[in-house]
């Protein structure tokens, strides 16, 4: 009696360890991770779509199985922090500060129940043409659906600054892009700004490793691909969509 009973908690330990073990995480995940710009369609621009395609977008996301998570849940999986994600996953982002996030995002994102996040450069709001102001990103912020995260300070071209500037003026740059962006969102918000969008997409080892120094956790580019947990945690993968994008393209890179 005494060694089936040894036998029953052997057994119970063991599977125990295995279940909650990480080596035993769904590893194969891959997210696919969208990036949204300027929505509104009297403002032209390469990277713009209308608010239909974006809609259309959304509810064929919507009526194909798909499940929109925040950004947080993906990077919590993508850190391995989380060992798994609902099927189907999807995360909606929106990049710059557009007004248009107010004026058209907002109303699709709530009208499905989408969280979506915005990656922001201060340097643009209350000040750009076309951009949101300081209230009205403190109203999107307090809807619960949208998340605000940095996208450094004045959306530079990294690669011209560092050809124009010396060595320790394109340090004292990049500090005050990534770590100054970050302090002036925290502070305006009341936020705790983590994660990060690059500027056109540029990055490289210098970069990564001064995003992880001023506080970033995680780092977005616009890759083209799905984010996967073999990718560097600097320099994780989103599709940048685009109206000139077909629909076909569209369900081509999400599937």
């Amino acid at each position: 009696m005494l060694n089936l009973i040894r036998l029953f908690y052997l057994t119970f330990f063991t599977i125990t360890v295995l279940f909650s073990s990480p080596l035993h995480a769904d590893n194969s995940i891959k997210v696919p991770i969208l990036c949204y710009h300027n929505l509104n369609p009297t403002v032209p621009g390469s990277m713009n779509m209308t608010p239909e395609k974006f809609e259309s977008q959304i509810k064929w996301l919507k009526d194909n199985g798909y499940t929109f998570i925040t950004l947080k849940d993906a990077v919590a999986y993508l850190k391995g922090e989380r060992s798994t994600l609902p099927a189907k996953p999807v995360v909606i982002t929106a990049d710059d500060g557009w007004q248009s996030d107010y004026t058209y995002l907002y109303p699709i994102a709530k009208k499905y129940n989408i969280p979506v996040t915005l990656f922001i450069y201060p340097g643009t709001i209350s000040e750009g043409k076309h951009a949101l102001t300081w209230n009205e990103l403190k109203e999107l912020q307090q809807t619960g659906l949208f998340d605000i995260q940095g996208h450094t300070y004045s959306h530079p071209n990294f690669k011209v600054e560092k050809r124009h500037l010396s060595e320790a003026a394109y340090d004292k740059f990049v500090t005050h892009e990534l770590a100054g962006s970050k302090k002036v969102l925290e502070d305006k918000l009341g936020i705790k700004v983590e994660l990060l969008a690059w500027p056109f997409g540029i990055y490289d080892d210098y970069l990564e490793k001064q995003a992880a120094n001023a506080g970033y956790v995680m780092a977005f580019s616009i890759d083209d691909r799905k984010a996967d947990r073999k990718d560097k945690t600097m320099a994780q993968p989103r599709f940048m969509l685009l109206q000139l994008q077909t629909m076909k393209t569209f369900v081509g890179k999400v599937s």
